[in-house]
């Protein structure tokens, strides 16, 4: 068998096999940032998630929730990758920003990132820190909960969503 045929089979192979992308080369958030990653990031054990990914009438769209055994930390991750009759990436993280109104600019990630936080002042609620990305094409969400400290929030959030990049 001649070498590229042999290089050309391997590649199909591999592309087929890869469980970070469904049959269609699209990514998969659970396969990309895994229960292992998950529990990383939030410092202690997690829960089998329910992910989901699918074409819908916007586009693509995946996403799972990942919340520690005990109660109070979560990792919550969406990515779109628009159809053509839905809003522009940049158009959604001005609208996010818009809707939000405390929202602030981050550097360090995609295109173009904003971060907003609620919660955590009464001491009954968790603190929440969603962090919107825009990369190319794709829009995504990163919410992290339960840590005190947003620059630490912020820190994960980011490597959460550098992973994803990673993989577009």
């Amino acid at each position: 068998m001649p070498a590229c045929k042999l290089v050309v089979m391997l590649v199909l192979g591999l592309g087929l096999t890869n469980p970070v992308f469904a049959a269609d080369n699209r990514p998969d958030v659970s396969q990309i940032v895994t229960k292992s990653d998950a529990s990383d990031i939030l410092g202690e054990a997690v829960k089998d998630p329910t992910p989901r990914s699918g074409e819908g009438a916007d586009g693509y769209y995946s996403k799972c929730n990942y919340y520690s055994m005990r109660r109070g930390k979560s990792l919550v991750i969406r990515l779109q990758l628009p159809g053509p009759n839905a809003i522009a990436p940049g158009k959604e993280l001005q609208l996010v920003a818009a809707a939000n109104g405390s929202a602030e600019n981050v550097s360090g990630v995609g295109d173009a990132a904003q971060m907003f936080t609620a919660g955590g002042e009464t001491g009954f609620a968790s603190r929440v820190l969603m962090l919107y990305v825009v990369k190319g094409g794709a829009f995504m969400t990163i919410g992290v909960s339960g840590f005190a400290n947003d620059a630490v929030a912020l820190e994960k959030a980011k490597t959460v969503a550098q992973k994803l990049i990673d993989h577009l």
